[in-house]
């Protein structure tokens, strides 16, 4: 018996394919034995993969998802995104341009395999991100050897992304620490009060920007915000009193040092804080002058905490003051150094804030 035979008896054989939709197979009895095989294939790899724990999806040519197994649909389900939708629908970082064409090309050219794998991240407003490594390889191929469709899965690994970005700052933190006598509390401080705005403000709704991988980012980043001062001579940092003109003109430079240390890192938020969180909302800041909201959000609510945690503690050149004291001060730079709606948000939550330093005020202002 020649090979087309054994083809064809294979695809009469429903008790060895088990398929749970027979109905396909006649639709595609009068089709060529090519386009016969192809269905199989399709129909093989979602009996195969409809159960498994792994999330898996079939693509067309185009990238559109024409079929997803349960492990995915309840993905999707999780980040409210709807059903057969293109890629990119479910993977923000996918809409990128430069990235997309990236997947194209793998995908059209043989030497690549036909085969596109990477990191892709899943968004939702209501919930963190989940991060990824997609592999999308071939399924079935026309006469011509060009792919029709593809199979895309999900290796979802979260959690060990996170952790590993956590550990990446945790030890360039520790660095900071052998050089900056503020650290320790302050940055504990500085993290609580930055998050506690951020999670008020996503209340309001008033920042799209903000949702809860933003608020999770900067609960651990606004403790960047003086990573740069690693850079710094310690007869500056460490000096007792007031700073000379040229003194306080290297001080200064923490903020493009911060920025040039975080520059590699995956998170941008870090980078951002570092550079700008001594920018003023009138543009009267450093190191760019730059005036409102084309400093990043992240880095003016960072340079509230900042401000407050610094007017409590005691320094060698000042005394602690006392919450109301520091409130007021804070509510005096409204509109000059601060913006007039994070203060307002400061305002209603300031009771917070001395709760968060009352808190953790054990040898921190010493």
């Amino acid at each position: 018996m020649d090979e087309s035979n054994d083809i064809a008896d294979e695809m009469l054989d429903l008790d060895v394919l088990e398929l749970d939709e027979p109905e396909e197979l006649y639709e595609v009895e009068e089709d060529s034995l090519e386009a016969s095989v192809n269905t199989l294939q399709i129909l093989s790899w979602k009996k195969r993969f409809k159960k498994v724990p792994i999330p898996s999806m079939i693509l067309d040519n185009s990238l559109k998802v024409i079929w997803s197994n349960d492990t995915f649909t309840q993905f999707i389900q999780d980040h409210e995104l709807s059903q057969n939708a293109h890629l990119t629908d479910y993977f923000n970082n996918l809409k990128d341009l430069g990235k997309l064409k990236e997947i194209y090309n793998n995908l059209i050219h043989e030497k690549s395999g036909y085969t596109w794998q990477g990191r892709v991240t899943s968004k939702n407003k209501r919930r963190r991100s989940d991060v990824a490594n997609l592999m999308i390889t071939p399924l079935d191929f026309d006469d011509e050897g060009i792919p029709l469709n593809f199979t895309a899965l999900l290796d979802i690994t979260t959690n060990e992304y996170r952790e590993m970005l956590k550990n990446m700052f945790s030890s360039l933190l520790e660095a900071s620490k052998l050089k900056d006598n503020d650290t320790g509390y302050h940055i504990e401080r500085v993290n609580r009060y930055s998050k506690l705005v951020s999670e008020k403000l996503l209340e309001t709704a008033q920042y799209p920007e903000i949702d809860e991988d933003f608020i999770e980012d900067i609960g651990f980043l606004a403790a960047m915000h003086d990573v740069g001062k690693i850079g710094t001579p310690d007869d500056i940092l460490n000096k007792k009193g007031p700073l000379e003109k040229w003194e306080r003109d290297v001080m200064n430079e923490h903020t493009k040092n911060g920025a040039y240390i975080l520059s590699t890192y995956p998170n941008p938020m870090a980078k951002e804080i570092a550079l700008s969180h001594h920018e003023k909302w009138d543009g009267t800041g450093y190191p760019f002058q730059f005036e409102n909201t084309m400093i990043p959000l992240c880095a003016r609510i960072v340079a509230i905490a900042d401000v407050y945690d610094a007017l409590r503690m005691k320094r060698s050149y000042k005394e602690s003051f006392s919450h109301e004291k520091a409130k007021s001060i804070i509510l005096e730079l409204s509109g000059t150094q601060f913006d007039p709606l994070l203060i307002q948000c400061f305002l209603d939550n300031d009771t917070k804030f001395d709760e968060i330093f009352s808190t953790l005020i054990d040898n921190a202002s010493d």
